[in-house]
C-alpha cells in the first residue's frame, strides 16, 4: 500500500466517522422526540474505498398504519367515553343516584302512598306536591344536561373541523418539503430525513381527529383518505366544511360533516365503530344525547297521562286533559291518541311541569276537577250544589294513581329501552341503559388505550432511538476514528523517516 493511498484511506475514515458521530449525536438528542424516527449513516465498500452514502431513515409502514389506526380508535372511544360519564353525572349524580328523574319519582311515589293514606291530611298533600315539583324539575334539568351535552358535541366538531384544516395544510407543506427534498438533496443529507418526520408529526395528529390511510406515491408524494375512502388529500388538501349550531333544544338538528363534499358519518355503539374524535363527537350530539333524551320525554309523558284526567260527561268518548303534570303546548285528547300513544313527545322532559291550579289547591289531585267539574271524580260532588263539602276521607283516585304508576303501559322503542313496563321500572331501566353504555364504553376505552400503548411501543421500538445502541455505535465509531489516527500517525512517522533520510 502506497502512502498516498494510506493517507486516502485515513482520510476516508475521518470523512466516514465524523458523518456517523453525527448521526448517531443527533439520534441521542432525539431519544425522547416522540415524533423523530432514528437515522443511521449507510457506509458502502467501493474500488474508491469505504464511504456514507446514505443517511437512512427508519421506517415501518405496517407498524405505523397499525398505530394510527390505533390512535384514531382510542380518541374516539375516549371522548365517548368522557361524554357518557358526564352525563352519568350530571343527570344520576354519584353512585346512589340521588339526582336521577327516577330517584325523584321513587319519592314522589312514597308521598302519593302517605297522601293517600291520609286524604284529609293537608300536610300529605302539599308533600305530595313538594315532591312532584321535585320530580318535574329533576326532568327539566336532565334535560339541559342531556342538550348541554349536544352542545359541547357540537362545539367539539366545529374546533375538529377548523384544526383538520389548518393540518392539512401544514401537511401540503410538510408534504412539498418532501419531494422537494427527495428530487434535490444530496443522499447524505438529513433534509430528507426531518422532513419526513414533520410530515408523520402532522399525520399522527389528523389521525387524532379523524381516521385516515395513507398511500405513498412516486417522489415519495403521499396520499391521504379516510377510512371510509373519501379523499382527504391529494397533491392538495381537501375541503372541511361545518356549520356550527350555537344553541341545541330536543328538537334541534345538527348540521353533519362533508369531507370532499362527503357527509361524515357519526360513530355507533358504546364500544364505538369511530374512527377519531370527529366521527365520535358526531355519535354523541346525534345518537347518545338523543336517545337518552328520548328515554327522559317517554318517563314524562308517562307522568302526563298516569295523572291525566278524563272528562266524566262523556263515557262513550272520552277526552282527556293533562292533570297534575301538563306542559307546555298541552291540548285535550282522545284515548289512544296524543300523550296516551306510545309516540316520544320530542322535548317533553325540558316542558314537563305542575298544573298551577293543583299548586294553589293540593286537594284537586285527590278530588279531580283540575280542568274544570266536568272532571271532577269525587263522588261526593254535586253538580246542582257546587259549594256543598267533598269527601275529605276520599282516597279512590290516589289509590288509582299509585296503581297506574306500577301497570305496565307501553313506551316508544326508539329510545332504546323497554318497550312494554310500568313507569317506575321504565324510569329504573333508564338508570340502567346509561349504566350500562358506560360500562360498555369504560372497557371499550381500556382496550383501545391498551391497543395504542401496544402499537406506539412496536412503532417505537422499531423507528425509535434506543440509547444503548446508539452508545455501543458511538463507541465503535470512536474506535474506527482511532484506527485512522493511527494510520495517518504511521504514514506521518514514515514520511519523517523518509525526510530524514534525505536531509
Amino acid at each position: 500500500m502506497s502512502l498516498t493511498t494510506a493517507l486516502n484511506n485515513a482520510q476516508a475514515i475521518f470523512n466516514n466517522t465524523g458523518t456517523q458521530s453525527s448521526v448517531v449525536s443527533n439520534n441521542i438528542a432525539n431519544a425522547n422526540n416522540a415524533n423523530y424516527s432514528r437515522r443511521q449513516a449507510v457506509v458502502t465498500t467501493n474500488m474508491a474505498g469505504a464511504q456514507v452514502v446514505q443517511i437512512a431513515r427508519s421506517s415501518e409502514p405496517a407498524l405505523q398504519k397499525a398505530y394510527l389506526s390505533s390512535a384514531s380508535s382510542d380518541s374516539a372511544q375516549q371522548l365517548l367515553l368522557n361524554a357518557y360519564s358526564n352525563l352519568q353525572s350530571a343527570t344520576l349524580g354519584g353512585n346512589d343516584n340521588e339526582i336521577a328523574p327516577a330517584t325523584y319519582l321513587s319519592a314522589f311515589q312514597d308521598a302519593m302512598q302517605n297522601y293517600a293514606g291520609s286524604p284529609s291530611n293537608a300536610t300529605a298533600a302539599q308533600s305530595a306536591i313538594n315532591a312532584a315539583q321535585s320530580l318535574a324539575t329533576s326532568l327539566n334539568n336532565a334535560t339541559t344536561a342531556v342538550q348541554s351535552a349536544r352542545t359541547d358535541a357540537d362545539k367539539q366538531i366545529s374546533s375538529d373541523v377548523d384544526t383538520l384544516n389548518s393540518l392539512l395544510k401544514q401537511f401540503q407543506t410538510a408534504n412539498d418539503a418532501v419531494k422537494s427534498a427527495t428530487t434535490t438533496a444530496g443522499p447524505t443529507s438529513s433534509a430528507l430525513a426531518d422532513a419526513m418526520d414533520q410530515r408523520d408529526s402532522i399525520l399522527n395528529q389528523i389521525s387524532k381527529i379523524v381516521g385516515v390511510t395513507t398511500v405513498t406515491r412516486g417522489n415519495n408524494d403521499m396520499a391521504l383518505y379516510t377510512t371510509s375512502g373519501t379523499t382527504l388529500f391529494e397533491t392538495i388538501p381537501r375541503s372541511v366544511t361545518f356549520q356550527p349550531t350555537g344553541t341545541y333544544t330536543a328538537d334541534t338538528t345538527g348540521n353533519s360533516v362533508y369531507i370532499d363534499g362527503v357527509a361524515l358519518t357519526p360513530g355507533q355503539g358504546a364500544n364505538t365503530t369511530a374512527q377519531g374524535t370527529l366521527q365520535a363527537a358526531l355519535q354523541i350530539r346525534d345518537d347518545v344525547a338523543p336517545t337518552y333524551q328520548k328515554q327522559l320525554d317517554e318517563i314524562a309523558r308517562g307522568l302526563v297521562t298516569t295523572f291525566a284526567e278524563t272528562d266524566k260527561t262523556n263515557p262513550s268518548s272520552p277526552v282527556m286533559a293533562t292533570g297534575l303534570f301538563t306542559y307546555s303546548g298541552a291540548t285535550t285528547w282522545s284515548s289512544g291518541t296524543g300523550p296516551s300513544s306510545a309516540t316520544v313527545i320530542t322535548g317533553l322532559a325540558g316542558s314537563i311541569k305542575l298544573n298551577s291550579d293543583a299548586v294553589a289547591n293540593p286537594t284537586l289531585v285527590r278530588d279531580g276537577g283540575i280542568n274544570g267539574a266536568n272532571y271532577i271524580t269525587n263522588p261526593s260532588y254535586d253538580s246542582t250544589n257546587p259549594s256543598k263539602p267533598l269527601d275529605s276521607g276520599y282516597s279512590t283516585q290516589l289509590d288509582a294513581y299509585i296503581t297506574a304508576m306500577n301497570a305496565k303501559a307501553d313506551f316508544d322503542g326508539s329510545a332504546g329501552s323497554s318497550t312494554n313496563a310500568s313507569l317506575m321500572d321504565y324510569s329504573a331501566s333508564s338508570i340502567g341503559w346509561l349504566e350500562g353504555q358506560r360500562s360498555t364504553a369504560t372497557t371499550a376505552g381500556e382496550n383501545t388505550s391498551a391497543a395504542l400503548s401496544r402499537s406506539s411501543g412496536a412503532y417505537s421500538n422499531a423507528t425509535g432511538v434506543n440509547l444503548d445502541e446508539e452508545l455501543t455505535l458511538m463507541m465503535d465509531i470512536e474506535q474506527s476514528y482511532k484506527a485512522g489516527t493511527k494510520i495517518l500517525n504511521t504514514v506521518n512517522e514514515m514520511l519523517q523517516s523518509v525526510l530524514d533520510i534525505v536531509r
